[in-house]
């Protein structure tokens, strides 16, 4: 399932939000896993003009640095996740260091990896009920409210960038709300970008003084993003499958 929804579907999927929210459905005290009307607002700026996208440069990027995956944890609320000291193999991790190694050269690289937000995402293909959706610009969510926690949107990903929620889960952001059974990946911090701020990976790498993230509209010349990928050479992470991400990175 892409972009192509029926409109059957997507009548399904707007009764099921609307009425969980009718319903008062909640994660945590005060906490909605969708808002309708917050969900309208976002549509309505929405645009297809519009492809957000992140370089990476993989030169500037430390080994041993954290910074990103520190600030992703501290923006979704992951610092309190249960598994994240007994169970790390369960924890919710939206981006992760990965160190890869040139077999011909021996250079070695460390690089931060999340979800892609490809143009053509395997996971809403494999998607029963329409949960995995991606919008106009690009960035590839879950609608919790129709996800079933099947996880083949698990196996689908080449990255591995898809977390499952095994528990309820307490003292949630607001903005980022989660819910047990449920799949979860990085949304680019989507509540962020709709107010015109960029994603909280970006702004603590930056702040760092590293910059290894460049964050933006690739459609739009006037872009930062858009005129540095026409300087450097970029690639995308298994390039092979042509599934053309939002995320490219400079010195693989």
């Amino acid at each position: 399932m892409n972009e192509k929804t029926s409109p059957t579907q997507r009548e399904r999927r707007d009764f099921l939000k609307t009425t969980a929210v009718v319903a008062g459905m909640t994660v945590a005290p005060g906490v909605l896993l969708y808002s309708v009307s917050q969900a309208k607002q976002a549509e309505d700026a929405v645009t297809s003009k519009v492809r957000w996208g992140m370089l990476i440069d993989t030169n500037k990027c430390a080994k041993g640095c954290n910074e990103c995956v520190s600030a992703c944890a501290t923006e979704h609320g992951f610092i309190d996740d249960p598994h994240r000291d007994s169970h790390p193999e369960m924890a919710a991790q939206w981006i992760r260091k990965v160190g890869l190694r040139d077999k011909q050269t021996k250079k070695e690289y460390s690089l931060p990896v999340m979800c892609q937000h490809c143009e053509h995402p395997p996971c809403v293909d494999v998607c029963p009920t329409g949960a995995s959706f991606k919008r106009a610009d690009g960035i590839v969510l879950v609608d919790r409210h129709i996800c079933i926690g099947c996880r083949y949107c698990m196996m689908a990903c080449p990255y591995k960038a898809r977390s499952f929620i095994h528990e309820t889960l307490e003292n949630q952001k607001p903005y980022s709300p989660r819910g047990k059974g449920t799949v979860e990946s990085c949304t680019f911090c989507v509540h962020r970008i709709d107010k015109g701020k960029q994603p909280a990976c970006v702004e603590a790498c930056n702040k760092a003084g590293h910059k290894v993230m460049l964050f933006g509209d690739m459609n739009d010349p006037s872009s930062e993003i858009y005129k540095k990928l026409k300087e450097v050479s970029s690639t995308a992470l298994r390039p092979d499958m042509r599934l053309n991400p939002g995320i490219r990175y400079q010195g693989l």
